[in-house]
């Protein structure tokens, strides 16, 4: 089909009905993706690239407008069909420098998600310096009539103990408007977020949203666990979007392909939603995810974890305090035992700095470890490690007898950070020393579930010859993540969790692999609700491990709030539940048997917020997931921080279940005096929670269910 857009011939070369963009080539075959009809000088090419030699048209802090993007020029194209969608790839060539780009568009039939990445190849006659290259970029995002004055920006913080912060702002706060009487010249800044360093999501998760007035929302999320950008800015009075991995200015990459060589950048996806704002929009990103990510039975399975470590034994496990744990933690209905960091702890010095050998600790376990993984299995529960497998401790004697090739080095140096060393996965010798590891506790030792931590930042990465620390980086985390697919080729049924100290690697290079994700680190009950509740923001429900950490000096409330907020994820229990009474005990259980009665659902379910996304502060705050057959709201209510006591009642906006007759159900707890009044022509559903800190689940469904219809309470007690 041609066109003839803003005095330019266009011939369409890709179109995706479903998120209403198409790919277009003009006279000259240049190359751009944007709406049907749009101006072209809006748009931008297809692929950007700088190069050393090579850099931009227009400078500034942007990353398009780049010579080599400019000249890149069509050479064919090709549709095939695979799996239940379809890929294309795109063509493209430098007549400058011989850099050929191959556009690789994958979409679902049905489904309003484009994912990319681009493939470089030097047929050129020199060595290209590579820079920077997006996986993909939009533009002509709003129409010039309309401007900049109706977007919304969504973006998420992201830090040690406070996860997914989600943020808003006007765009055209973030851009300035350059001209009162027009469109203006494009600008030299841009919005833009970028990681730094070896944690992919300390600063922020690699995505964000531009939501409009009339409920439409585009949605990206860049998927690497080495750098990413992105960038959103004005051109020619509309919005642009570029998605980047990682670039010299903000990771020191640098990537040199000689003749020959070829380059694959990090995958990227972008979701449209024409109506239903960020709810509908994170539906959508939520069956992405779920496409692609590696297939496993515990996505299905959802057993219940039970980990050592928070709020309880700390990182200081021993035979005598784990027997009783795991008593209760199986008396619970726990059906996971995770023995959390310290077990290979026999150091006088501490275990910190000399980890390496992941080795049990014989004055920890007079009878051997294999005493309590025996007493863990004899209860129908699968045992569980913690393990940092990239990390070295500087007094480790791995750290003097592994190669120096096998680690992190830069200016010829290892690297050492915060009493550490980090292996690269690219080595044999490192590999080799991690297969060892894992095929003993797992093949050996009868490990069924790893829980892979990694608590420090190394930086921007390593350098191994002439290569860029930042190249070093992607490098040895493309090792990594081939590493994680390796074990689990080996040990199917091994269950692997993912935690950066708590959820500062929580990014889909790694959750396509890992099976589960942890959330955050926060001790606090009270601060961990807006953590759970925007955790499904970043990662699907069914890997959401959401702590819930029960104590004996608790009052019944506050275990109650500290059960509620996992019961709609994974949930990873944790706490004394030993020494509790048995009304508190009775309490726990409970909790696990309504999540045991739930979770079938949770596993294809849909995210929803009914109060919008949580703020780090605020006093209400709710999470649903819409399921096949019913739909769960969890609730919240903290005390509200600048206006004393918050508000007895809440109404909650379901949109989706406007007009149905439902019934609200109170899950959890079920002894409690929370409240739940359903208004069918609103669709609106009010909570009452009489007291502050307190929690409620309900399930909205089309007939009447008693509270306790689920799976039987366990009868076993735990020994005192």
């Amino acid at each position: 089909m041609t066109s003839v857009v803003g005095a330019v011939e266009q011939s369409r070369i890709w179109s995706h009905p479903g998120l209403g963009l198409h790919a277009v080539v003009d006279a000259a075959g240049a190359v751009r993706l944007g709406a049907p009809g749009q101006d072209w000088a809006c748009l931008v090419p297809l692929v950007e690239v700088t190069a050393t030699g090579h850099g931009r048209t227009w400078s500034g802090e942007r990353f398009i407008a780049t010579a080599i993007g400019d000249r890149l020029a069509y050479r064919d194209h090709e549709t095939a069909p695979d799996g239940r969608g379809e890929r294309t790839t795109i063509r493209l060539a430098d007549p400058v420098t011989g850099l050929a780009a191959e556009v690789l568009l994958e979409t679902e039939t049905g489904a309003s998600f484009l994912r990319a990445r681009v493939r470089l190849v030097n047929e050129g006659a020199d060595p290209l310096r590579l820079e920077s290259v997006t996986t993909l970029t939009l533009g002509g995002i709003a129409d010039a009539e309309g401007g900049l004055d109706g977007l919304t920006l969504h973006w998420a913080d992201n830090d040690w103990l406070a996860e997914c912060r989600w943020r808003q702002a006007e765009l055209r706060d973030q851009l300035v408007a350059l001209s009162r009487s027009g469109p203006g010249p494009d600008g030299r800044g841009c919005f833009s977020l970028h990681s730094q360093g070896s944690w992919s999501t300390a600063r922020h998760l690699p995505m964000a949203a531009l939501t409009d007035r009339d409920g439409g929302a585009w949605l990206w999320q860049i998927e690497s666990s080495a750098g990413w950008r992105f960038e959103t800015g004005e051109r020619q009075g509309t919005v642009y979007v570029a998605l980047f991995g990682p670039d010299d200015a903000h990771h020191q990459w640098q990537h040199t392909l000689a003749p020959g060589q070829d380059f694959h950048t990090v995958p990227a996806v972008l979701v449209r939603a024409e109506t239903g704002g960020l709810d509908a929009a994170f539906a959508t990103l939520t069956n992405h995810r779920r496409t692609i990510r590696r297939e496993h039975s515990d996505h299905r399975a959802l057993p219940v974890i039970y980990n050592d470590y928070m709020n309880t034994l700390m990182g200081d496990p021993t035979t005598e305090r784990l027997l009783p744990l795991v008593d209760a933690a199986a008396a619970a209905g726990a059906e996971v035992f995770v023995i959390d960091a310290g077990w290979y702890d026999d150091d006088s010095q501490g275990w910190w700095d000399s980890v390496g050998a992941w080795e049990a600790a014989a004055s920890r376990f007079p009878g051997g470890l294999q005493e309590v993984l025996d007493a863990i299995t004899k209860h129908g529960m699968t045992p569980g490690l913690w393990l940092e497998p990239e990390v070295v401790g500087v007094r480790s004697e791995l750290a003097h007898t592994l190669p120096p090739e096998a680690f992190f080095r830069r200016g010829g140096l290892r690297v050492t950070e915060h009493g550490r060393h980090q292996l690269d996965l690219r080595h044999p010798a490192a590999r080799a020393h991690l297969d060892e590891v894992v095929d003993r506790l797992v093949g050996e030792w009868g490990i069924g579930y790893l829980k892979l931590d990694y608590n420090i930042n190394i930086g921007p990465g390593t350098e191994n010859g002439a290569e860029s620390a930042g190249a070093g980086l992607l490098g040895h985390h493309r090792a990594h993540l081939d590493w994680l697919h390796g074990l689990l080729d080996r040990h199917p049924r091994l269950v692997l969790e993912n935690c950066g100290s708590g959820g500062l690697r929580m990014d889909y290079a790694q959750l396509a692999v890992a099976q589960l994700q942890s959330t955050s680190d926060q001790q606090d009950p009270l601060l961990y609700p807006p953590i759970a509740a925007a955790a499904a923001t970043a990662v699907t429900p069914e890997q959401a491990a959401v702590w819930a950490y029960p104590q004996p000096d608790q009052s019944l409330d506050e275990i109650a709030f500290t059960l509620t907020g996992a019961l709609l994820g994974r949930v990873h229990l944790s706490g004394f539940l030993n020494r509790m009474t048995e009304e508190q005990f009775d309490l726990v259980r409970s909790a696990v048997s309504v999540y045991k009665d739930v979770r079938p659902e949770i596993a294809t379910a849909h995210p929803f917020w009914p109060l919008g996304l949580p703020g780090w502060e605020d006093g209400w705050i709710a999470q649903g997931l819409r399921g096949a057959r019913s739909t769960y709201v969890t609730v919240w209510r903290r005390e509200s921080g600048d206006d004393g006591p918050a508000d007895t009642y809440r109404s909650l906006a379901v949109p989706h279940l406007r007009g149905a007759q439902v019934h609200p159900t109170v899950l959890y707890p079920a002894t409690g005096d929370a409240g739940a009044e359903w208004d069918a022509a609103e669709g609106r559903l009010t909570i009452s929670l009489p007291r502050a800190d307190t929690a409620v689940l309900v399930r909205l469904s089309a007939t009447p269910q008693a509270p306790g219809a689920h799976a039987p309470l366990a009868e076993v007690r735990p020994r005192p």
